[in-house]
């Protein structure tokens, strides 16, 4: 399997390099660890250690593992299929569509969905044969997420979440006013110390970067577009409740009471843009928003 190749920029000097390497792709601390426990990550030809600190400017190698077969079993799931050539498929996911089997939700998850439609075409750049998610959406998010057909692609579009040449846009409602009509939150996320389902922004989590805009304004919400600099769980959600706007709908991070109409959060991934991993040319994807979202903004737009 083809190594993934990562450079560290001198504003990462200091930080240790299984942190560093667990906020860049989608691998999780405990896996960056072991794989540097086998002596699969290396720079300048020598293997490093998970408590190496880095200097900034280095070019760090992973040597991922043979991916190994997992029980899944493929579904007949419907796929909203937005793009999809030999390397890569786009998805508009639908809200309520969990992304990865886990406890509580063993199947009839996007994974099944793509093992049924992809065939062998898998990428197992995780470790697993499965199709490869690049990044990962909410359960009650919808909108366009990407997967790796292949290892190749895998490799190259992991490398463009890391440089940021992989943009995605969602757009939400959020409560109250924003008084700005752009900004940027800049604030590192993590788990929540009062309650380990939950993340929030504290002090030494995994740097995280929202842009934003308002789109529209109504009485009590806004209408904005946010753009993605980092991925980090629940980003979007827990930026928009930390400045005081949490999203309409959210019952995690805002009001507990559902809205009535909207299941779960109003808030959907309207774009998409990355480099081809294989012909190297510019794609940018979009979709429209979902019905209950629409119908929402149309409340508002009714009342103004």
């Amino acid at each position: 399997m083809e190594p993934l190749i990562l450079q560290t920029a001198s504003e990462d000097a200091g930080k240790r390099l299984d942190a560093w390497l667990a906020e860049q792709t989608e691998l999780t601390r405990s896996a960056v660890q072991k794989l540097m426990e086998e002596g699969r990550v290396t720079a300048a030809g020598k293997t490093l250690a998970k408590n190496t600190r880095l200097t900034g400017g280095e070019t760090v190698s992973v040597a991922l593992p043979e991916p190994e077969a997992v029980d899944i079993v493929p579904q007949n799931i419907p796929l909203d299929v937005v793009y999809e050539d030999e390397d890569v498929i786009v998805v508009n996911k639908p809200k309520g569509l969990v992304v990865h089997p886990a406890p509580g939700h063993p199947d009839g998850t996007l994974v099944n969905a793509l093992l049924y439609h992809c065939g062998d075409s898998l990428s197992g750049i995780n470790g697993e044969l499965r199709p490869g998610i690049v990044h990962r959406i909410d359960r009650d998010t919808s909108g366009l997420i990407i997967a790796a057909k292949n290892d190749f692609a895998h490799v190259k579009l992991a490398e463009q979440l890391q440089d940021h040449t992989l943009a995605r846009t969602y757009r939400c409602i959020v409560t109250g006013n924003l008084r700005e009509d752009t900004g940027t939150v800049n604030a590192p996320i993590g788990r929540c110390p009062a309650d380990r389902k939950k993340m929030a922004v504290v002090a030494g989590g995994r740097n995280a970067v929202t842009h934003w805009t308002v789109l529209e304004r109504y009485p009590g919400v806004n209408y904005v577009e946010c753009r993605l600099e980092t991925g980090r769980t629940h980003q979007i959600r827990v930026h928009m409740a930390y400045i005081g706007h949490p999203i309409l709908g959210d019952t995690v991070y805002g009001n507990k009471k559902p809205v009535p109409g909207l299941q779960g959060q109003c808030l959907h991934a309207v774009g998409l843009k990355f480099i081809h991993p294989r012909t190297g040319e510019l794609v940018e994807l979009a979709c429209g928003l979902p019905e209950e979202f629409e119908k929402q903004l149309k409340k508002y737009r009714n009342m103004a």
